[in-house]
């Protein structure tokens, strides 16, 4: 949401940055917890991997964590910053977002708002940059544990770069469909636009990662149109599909649900045909797992952290999100 946040523009700008702060406020800290889920499951179960990751993406991991720690101070000290007012008492077309919340402060694009928006586009794009390092093929790992590169700079490679890109568009993309959940009117029709822009740039820049993933990753793409990641694969282009044509016929409740439908199963899909590996091509999964004991305790104690976890998010969205699920047409 952070760069529509960034790019805002028109008689709406400020609306618009006001609607993304309401949106994301309320829910801002649960956006880590997939994050932290991931970090504990990789270095707990697989050590070997983890200690070759984080050398061979030493750079790209830490701006990452910059960009995180980053956004998040820079929201709130945006939001607590320079204002108009003691509230925001619009109610023209530019107000009606926040009809349900008229005590929201006016949000200003100033100094920590430029730092939110550029670690926000930073983030997604690093870790897209990330996923094509490990899959190029230029990240060698010795039986010792030692890692190396066959190209300096590896993470900023044509196919590392493309896959970056690749992610931004289609973290702006939703971050498109869902604020359109959020808004209602002019503001609504302004989000909708930049989700059809963001759709198309998805598209365009899939076919052309595929296109270069031919000549950096061709050992992927081969594996990717293989049963069962291209079922899965072509699961996830029909939800897209889907997606655009709600978007484009305003049935946002329906766009917003193939929209993270397309996602989970194109992320799925690129689990199912890297599956035999951790890095591409010394690390395999398998062989960098931990100790079956280890892992065990973790297979054994996750659904208790869900069955904490899991209601807990249910209860924050129901709280704070309960209006925008059921505000609008299909």
């Amino acid at each position: 949401m952070a760069f529509w946040d960034l790019i805002a523009t028109g008689p709406r700008k400020h609306a618009q940055r006001d609607a993304i702060a309401h949106a994301m406020g309320p829910v801002w800290e649960a956006n880590h917890v997939w994050l932290i889920f991931v970090l504990v499951i990789l270095f707990t179960c697989f050590p070997r991997g983890y200690a070759a990751l984080v050398t061979a993406l030493f750079v790209p991991m830490h701006l990452v964590l910059a960009g995180i720690v980053l956004r998040g101070a820079a929201f709130v000290f945006r939001g607590y910053g320079k204002r108009s007012g003691e509230a925001t008492k619009r109610r023209s077309d530019e107000g009606k977002a926040l009809e349900n919340s008229p005590e929201l402060p006016e949000i200003h694009f100033n100094f920590w708002g430029a730092i939110f928006g550029a670690a926000s586009v930073v983030s997604p794009m690093l870790l897209g940059a990330s996923f094509g390092a490990i899959t190029s093929g230029d990240v060698r790992v010795a039986a010792d544990g030692g890692v190396s590169f066959t190209r300096a700079f590896h993470w900023l490679m044509p196919y590392p770069i493309v896959c970056g890109l690749l992610a931004l568009s289609t973290c702006a993309y939703l971050a498109a469909v869902y604020l359109m959940m959020e808004t209602t009117g002019e503001l609504r029709e302004d989000f909708r636009r930049r989700a059809i822009v963001a759709g198309t740039s998805t598209a365009g820049l899939a076919v052309a990662t595929l296109l270069v993933a031919r000549h950096e990753a061709a050992w992927f793409v081969g594996r990717l149109f293989e049963p069962p990641a291209v079922f899965v694969v072509s699961a996830g282009a029909i939800a897209f599909i889907g997606s655009a044509v709600a978007v484009f016929g305003r049935r946002y409740r329906l766009a917003r649900v193939l929209g993270a439908g397309q996602t989970v199963l194109m992320l799925l899909g690129w689990g199912l045909a890297h599956r035999e590996y951790l890095i591409y091509p010394d690390v395999k999964l398998l062989e960098a797992r931990g100790a079956v004991e280890t892992i065990r305790f973790v297979l054994w104690s996750l659904p208790v952290g869900l069955a904490m976890l899991v209601p807990s998010l249910v209860l924050l969205f129901a709280v704070f999100k309960r209006k925008a699920l059921s505000a609008g047409p299909d």
